[in-house]
């Protein structure tokens, strides 16, 4: 297929000059929100692109942005991209290992962070990344006496002066960026615990972002507000699709923590999101309406109103007007207050990095708040389904978007094909890349799902065991098992976290090691069962624990466990000849253990 634009850079230019003056993005400064035109926005990024080529950035060079969604971030990516540059996006809550990993396999030369505590995690592995020529920090700094660290505002100073001089060969190169040139490595963690990175072209982005447009109800002057993290590639998406769509406002929410009061602030039309903020709201929602018996019969009656509009909208039959009138009445009830506190202008969310359940689903659209499923993955750059506000069905991730091909492995597997797709593979692991993709462009995606008669995706399983938690990212369990199991006193853990709001594990404890424990610090027992439920063990392990969490990322860290009262054997099912654990088996057997490790 044919695109419009050779390039990303190009794409931004063009939607400069034909929307001008027009806001495009918007953030918070000083306690106010602030909007900046698309020449604003194409001035900085034109500064920035200079800036590089005078620190002897070139083409193909990779360039490694640490930092939280933010106006700048999405300036830097355009800036490095318009220069032929390869950005490399490092998630905030990365460890300093885990950054320098990245650093070092992409070969990053330039690094963008954030403020002063990304810089420090920088600080303790400079001596391990020699490919870094500069690193520059976008707030915080006022002075550095090492000359290869700079803020972003010098940065932009120095492309400024030497715009002149540059400018001509930023268009220059622009015109000779191909479509098929790598755009961005985008890392994503492996089973093995080393992180893959996947190698996303201009094309892809393009592809994904124009034939989005084609289903994508939007409206012009629609604001969009983002919080999902820009290292993912669903908010990637997001940022590549508002370029295309040029006609509405990308406002960036302060942090995660302030997203309930930037909502009401910002009162977006659309906000793409997670699960886990969904079932904070639902949770909520659910707490309050139980403060009193009046408002909880208020409440069901509301609800129970609202459920019965909703059928007949997924049905596409009309309401009947008595409904209607109840369902008035309900809205002002109760919820109204529900659309005020997300802003009041909402037409609809997209929920996405995560399967969403169809009870929270329904409950927001009983409510009067659509969300829209999507499904994708890193290498499909980022979707392939969505579910389309004049076509959609609750436990589903939606229907193809257009340009992709789908289908079903004889093991079920979901299997996709289009321009979107990262079929470059894996940045220097051709064996990794050799596994997932085939030769004639087929992505093996590595879940297993079906499609219904109207084309419509639902996701049954994971085939693989990597957890993926309702915040959207990806833990690998083995390694932080392994991890665990180097302490003699722990003899199996297993991590637990797919589809769940964070990270807990069982541990079985080495009942020797235990034992032994237990005369060294005169407890008392009567057997195993017994003993494991004394304080002291918990706090043993709970010591292991703590200092396992202080090696890995936030999202990564176990926030509970819970001790087994037993260890894991071949006998009891629970591992298998090669002594691997069976996790299917372990959920099921202490199912209960588990959940109550998920309440309060």
């Amino acid at each position: 297929m044919k695109y419009e634009f050779k390039n990303l850079g190009q794409m931004f230019f063009s939607r400069m000059s034909r929307y001008t003056d027009n806001p495009a993005l918007r953030y918070k400064k000083d306690g106010q929100w602030v909007d900046v035109t698309w020449k604003e926005a194409g001035d900085s990024v034109k500064a920035i692109a200079s800036a590089l080529l005078a620190i002897g950035v070139k083409r193909g060079d990779k360039i490694s942005i640490q930092s939280q969604s933010r106006l700048e971030w999405v300036l830097c990516d355009i800036g490095a991209l318009s220069i032929g540059a390869i950005t490399v996006p490092i998630y905030p809550s990365n460890t300093a290992e885990q950054s320098e990993y990245i650093i070092n396999d992409s070969e990053a030369k330039v690094l963008i962070v954030e403020n002063l505590m990304q810089l420090d995690k920088i600080k303790q592995i400079r001596q391990k990344i020699p490919n870094v020529i500069k690193i520059i920090v976008i707030k915080e700094l006022t002075k550095s006496e090492d000359k290869t660290i700079s803020s972003l505002d010098e940065l932009i100073n120095l492309g400024k002066s030497e715009l002149k001089k540059n400018d001509e060969q930023i268009k220059k190169i622009l015109e000779e960026i191909s479509i098929e040139d790598v755009a961005t490595l985008v890392y994503t963690s492996g089973t093995t615990g080393s992180p893959k990175g996947v190698i996303q072209t201009h094309k892809n982005h393009i592809a994904m972002s124009t034939n989005l447009y084609k289903v994508y109800s939007h409206n012009p002057g629609d604001i969009n507000l983002l919080f999902l993290p820009l290292a993912h590639s669903f908010a990637r998406g997001i940022e590549f699709f508002g370029i295309y769509s040029g006609t509405g406002i990308m406002a960036f929410a302060e942090s995660v923590e302030k997203i309930a009061q930037n909502l009401v602030e910002v009162k977006p039309q659309v906000m793409a999101s997670v699960p886990r903020i969904f079932e904070k709201v639902y949770q909520a929602v659910l707490s309050g309406a139980q403060a009193s018996p009046v408002k909880k019969k208020i409440f069901d009656w509301a609800l129970e109103v609202g459920k019965q509009v909703s059928r007949l909208i997924q049905k596409k039959q009309p309401v009947p007007l008595g409904l209607r009138i109840k369902r008035s009445i309900a809205h002002k009830l109760v919820f109204s207050k529900l659309h005020a506190k997300l802003g009041g202008r909402i037409r609809f969310f997209i929920s996405g990095g995560a399967p969403l359940s169809r009870d929270i689903a329904e409950f927001f659209h009983a409510a009067g708040i659509l969300i829209l499923e999507g499904y994708g993955l890193t290498e499909t750059v980022p979707a392939t389904h969505i579910n389309r506000i004049d076509g959609y069905k609750f436990g589903t991730v939606g229907q193809l978007i257009p340009g992709v091909e789908v289908k079903i492995a004889p093991d079920g597997e979901i299997i996709v094909r289009g321009d979107n797709i990262a079929t470059k593979g894996y940045f220097k692991k051709p064996e990794a890349t050799a596994e997932s993709f085939t030769a004639d462009g087929w992505f093996k995606t590595g879940d297993i799902g079906e499609i219904d008669s109207e084309g419509f995706l639902k996701i049954t399983d994971r085939k693989k065991d990597m957890i993926k938690t309702a915040g959207g990212k990806f833990v690998a369990p083995q390694n932080i098992e392994n991890i665990l199991k180097t302490d003699p006193f722990v003899s199996q853990a297993v991590v637990i976290g797919d589809q769940r709001p964070y990270c807990v594990v069982l541990i079985a404890v080495n009942k020797e090691e235990a034992e032994k424990f237990a005369k060294g610090n005169g407890i008392q027992y009567k057997d195993y069962s017994d003993l494991i439920k004394n304080p002291q063990i918990r706090e043993r392990v709970k010591h292991t624990i703590d200092a396992v969490n202080s090696k890995l990322a936030s999202f990564e860290s176990l926030k509970k466990f819970e001790l087994l009262p037993q260890d894991l054997t071949q006998e009891g099912g629970e591992l298998t000849p090669t002594l691997k654990v069976k996790r299917k088996v372990i959920m099921q057997k202490y199912n209960e253990l588990v959940d109550s490790m998920y309440k309060n």
